[in-house]
């Protein structure tokens, strides 16, 4: 055993204290498991949750970044087998020189798969292919009593595997994933790129548009007012062909190029990022974008995880952090989006990034968050003045319009919205208290918002 670490979130906000223990093979967390204290256990990947999701305070953490081994693809099958913790950069970089790549990423490449599937995260093509979830063939789970079991969406105990997908880790430690794999002839995307002036030309051509395109995200200025409340600019994507490529990059099309990170500074000022410098960037970021471009062929990282070229762009907020929202509403309930919108512009929240995607079907987890409707997900730091009341009053709007938010992006919700969010929660408890009956598993969000 270690000594207690503090731990936190990617939001950097409430650390707690765990003893954390790196196993490196399945056996390894069994037995880890098995010495679990009072204050229970929980597995954790590379801590891109933004809110207390991966600490258990007092309790058992599961380092699980170790476990992880060489991918096996089966070209055949279109599908990889991979341990759970290797991180999706490396599938990508693996799967991509053999001309694949996964089916689903979020907005980073540093997320472990299992952590992924506890998320069911979704990235900016759920609109047509739905979360990772979807996507998931089998995966090998190891309870709190030691079973390891291997569970589908067709085969195993489904409703375990369903429960696990977006279970925020509280069903069992995932030790490995069986993932459907798409196709691709290269490392770049063929991107069209539109400059929109306000929320209703925003809202308007993604849902003319957005069924041309696999991916589509629309960065928005939180900012702005007046007659620009709610600009933005719209990015859409397919995966490009070679014959989309300059000449220059036809020479190796699968040629995957991340390239080393720049590093945040170790230390920033309280309120660096306040409404002046966030201001001035989003005019200066609205104002540089093309009005209307097509056709431009991007590196793979750039699209899908821009921020990863900055390590610890967190450390940005200050040392108070940053709290991320992010909300999903049905179609038509666009005032409601509205609502969140101008809110935030009054109220001069400092948004530096905001992205706004239209959702499509749902998997059937009950703790799954993507719902079809339209999603904003915004940071906004921490010590910002009324931040509380100002969210908490946004939570109202979503829950009256049938929305609810993600999970692995909260913080600060209250357990009774959080329930009402999710009518599902008494049957994912059945099944999550037939596998751990003795309440090992538990994190410092399943406390706070009550889902145990």
């Amino acid at each position: 055993m270690s000594r207690p670490t503090l731990l936190t979130g990617w939001g950097r906000t409430a650390p707690t204290a765990a003893t954390v223990v790196r196993p490196r093979t399945a056996e390894q967390a069994a037995e880890a498991l098995a010495q679990a204290g009072p204050r229970g256990a929980l597995a954790r990947g590379l801590g891109r949750s933004y809110g207390d999701a991966a600490q258990a305070a007092g309790g058992l953490v599961l380092d699980c970044t170790e476990l992880t081994g060489p991918p096996r693809l089966d070209p055949d099958l279109g599908e990889v087998t991979a341990p759970a913790g290797t991180s999706l950069r490396r599938l990508m970089a693996h799967l991509l020189r053999r001309g694949y790549f996964p089916p689903v990423t979020p907005g980073t490449g540093h997320v472990t798969l299992g952590g992924a599937i506890a998320a069911d995260v979704h990235g900016k093509n759920h609109h047509v292919d739905s979360s990772i979830g979807a996507h998931v063939r089998s995966l090998t789970l190891l309870t709190p009593r030691g079973e390891a079991l291997e569970v589908g969406p067709d085969h195993g105990d489904t409703e375990l595997f369903w429960a696990t997908v977006g279970g925020m880790g509280l069903t069992g430690v995932i030790t490995s994933v069986r993932l459907a794999v798409i196709p691709v002839e290269t490392a770049h995307m063929r991107v069209d790129t539109d400059r929109t002036g306000d929320l209703d030309s925003t809202l308007e051509l993604m849902e003319r548009t957005d069924q041309d395109y696999r991916y589509t995200v629309c960065w928005v200025d939180l900012l702005a007012r007046g007659a620009a409340t709610g600009r933005g600019v719209l990015t859409r994507a397919h995966h490009a062909r070679v014959t989309d490529l300059p000449a220059p990059l036809r020479r190796e099309p699968l040629r995957y190029r991340p390239g080393t990170p720049l590093s945040a500074p170790p230390w920033a000022p309280p309120r660096l990022l306040n409404r002046a410098t966030v201001g001035a960037f989003n005019t200066a970021y609205h104002h540089a974008a093309p009005e209307r471009r097509r056709g431009q062929a991007q590196p793979l990282g750039g699209f899908f995880h821009p921020l990863d070229k900055v390590r610890g762009w967190n450390r940005m907020y200050g040392p108070h952090g940053f709290v991320q929202y992010q909300f999903v509403v049905p179609f038509g309930e666009e005032a409601t989006l509205r609502h969140v919108v101008e809110g935030l512009s009054k109220a001069g929240a400092p948004s530096f990034l905001a992205v706004l995607k239209r959702m499509g079907a749902p998997t059937p987890g009950p703790l799954s968050f993507p719902r079809p409707g339209w999603t904003l997900a915004l940071d906004l730091p921490a010590e910002f003045p009324g931040l509380a009341g100002l969210l908490r009053g946004f939570d109202e709007r979503v829950l009256a319009a049938g929305g609810r938010l993600y999970l692995a992006k909260d913080s600060r919700a209250d357990a009774e919205a959080v329930h009402a969010m999710y009518p599902d929660l008494p049957a994912w408890r059945k099944v999550r208290e037939r596998v751990d009956p003795d309440g090992v598993l538990v994190s410092d969000l399943a406390r706070r918002l009550r889902l145990l």
